[in-house]
């Protein structure tokens, strides 16, 4: 997906392109340092057997962002299917011209909005240097690819998925396993963002197989709308104060627009429309024709809408590529097209839920002043977390302030006032609030920010 419009107004490329300048060309600060790729992480596992497709993810911890590869051990037939009104897409208009040889060799999701999509061709100038494709016509690598906005206010940095990142992904790439959660690609998804839920999101993956038909679904979920549960319930959401406990999709339908406000207290609105981005892949082993394998994906594609609303809203790139391996060709052994589509379908709600990760839980502030004067005041300085982002603190006899004093705020320390911060223990601080925000000073002039597998660290000038 890729962010069209937010609070500052339209980013034209020219601007875009100048933000990035300047962080290449500025000096390196703690998050801005040449990160080092991290390569299939995490511990909530997906496994499944199905030697042709092997998978790979890398991620930059210091974004945080990410790539996930998906590499076929045989060239397979592919179609796509494009919903959302701000897609980034590569090679999908020659998917759709439907020839009937199979040449696709990757799919590759990443982070980093457009910038991301360097990924998809990175893979593909691998497969060439690894001997696996050449320079022949009929030989040529074909990857095709999509990726998710993961910057803005998200995060404090501009870093995004590279070539080097996205090559060592697709050279570590296994078979049979994917990484569920807040990895890979999903690395900083979120979704609920049009009701203000902002709840962490990520990848997720489901695996069918009924007698010798395989089918498999993997999905990066990072929608405008809420992640539904097969009752009907929101799967995360960072919900308002006043907000029903038992919070449905439903009931934040039926209250739209208001639900989107502040003080919002569950009421339907009557004159609320209905209407969401995430990027996906739909793969069986059973062969199929181009109009059967664009059908299929066109289905699982639509009924995506029940687990993700609103969907396919304007500001969403939803995209949905669909594969046949070709690996099954006895007919008697296929099933109807139609039910690949209803099995596909069902996999994609149990791989959209597999894509939430647990939230972290907020802190709770002490009831008194937990550091003297003197320590406290050990604490101030400037922060730098990237070339936009700088964090002042300062000390005033027993409470510590922080303002942000770069071009952008840093999450709730905003750039016109000072915050105070609710001290938790001899190390942290927070700030409460509907998105709390949590600070931890390491002892090393480091500060952290939401400190676990979202955090962003921050370096006091002059340490």
């Amino acid at each position: 997906m890729r962010s069209r419009r937010n609070k500052a107004g339209s980013i034209g490329g020219a601007l875009a392109a100048g933000l990035l300048a300047a962080l290449l060309a500025a000096p390196p600060a703690a998050a801005q340092e040449t990160p080092a790729p991290v390569l299939n992480a995490g511990n909530r596992l997906l496994q499944f057997d199905w030697p042709a497709i092997k998978i790979g993810t890398g991620e930059y911890e210091e974004g945080p962002t990410g790539v996930t590869v998906f590499h076929f051990d045989r060239r397979s037939l592919a179609a796509v299917d494009v919903r959302g009104g701000g897609p980034g897409t590569v090679n999908t208009d020659y998917l759709r011209l439907g020839y009937d040889a199979p040449e696709l060799d990757t799919v590759v999701f990443a982070g980093g909005s457009w910038y991301g999509l360097e990924a998809t061709t990175a893979v593909a100038s691998a497969l060439k240097e690894d001997g696996i494709r050449g320079g022949h016509w009929d030989n040529i690598a074909l990857s095709v690819g999509a990726i998710i906005y993961d910057l803005g206010g998200r995060r404090l940095n501009e870093l995004v998925p590279d070539k080097r990142l996205a090559q060592a992904a697709f050279r570590a790439a296994k078979p049979g396993v994917f990484p569920l959660g807040a990895q890979g690609a999903g690395r900083l998804a979120v979704t609920g963002s049009l009701f203000g839920c902002n709840a962490y999101s990520g990848q997720g993956g489901a695996f069918r197989q009924i007698g010798p038909v395989k089918v498999a679904a993997f999905v990066v979920v990072n929608a405008l709308g809420v992640v539904t549960t097969r009752d009907g319930k929101v799967a995360a959401c960072y919900g308002d104060e006043g907000w029903p406990k038992d919070l449905t999709t439903a009931a934040l339908l039926a209250g739209y627009p208001a639900s989107r406000k502040p003080g919002w207290t569950g009421a339907p609105n009557a004159d609320a429309p209905a209407r969401n981005t995430t990027v996906s892949l739909v793969v069986t082993n059973q062969k199929l024709k181009p109009a059967e394998l664009q059908r299929l994906a066109i289905q699982v594609h639509s009924s995506m809408g029940r687990a993700l609303q609103p969907f396919a809203t304007e500001f969403d790139g939803d995209v949905l590529y669909a594969v046949s391996t070709g690996e099954l060709e006895d007919e008697a052994a296929m099933l109807p097209t139609v039910d690949l589509g209803v099995i596909g379908g069902e996999a994609m709600w149990d791989a959209i839920l597999a894509s939430v990760p647990d939230q972290p839980k907020p802190a709770t502030p002490a009831a008194k002043p937990v550091l003297p004067a003197d320590k406290l005041a050990a604490l101030a300085g400037d922060y730098v977390f990237s070339p936009f982002v700088t964090v002042k603190v300062t000390a005033e006899g027993d409470a510590l302030y922080a303002q942000a004093t770069g071009a952008r705020a840093a999450f709730a320390i905003g750039r016109e006032e000072r915050t105070e911060l609710k001290p938790v223990s001899a190390t942290d601080f927070m700030v409460p609030g509907r998105y709390p925000l949590t600070l931890r000073f390491d002892g090393s002039g480091r500060l952290v920010l939401n400190p676990g597998h979202w955090e962003q660290a921050g370096t006091r000038q002059g340490d």
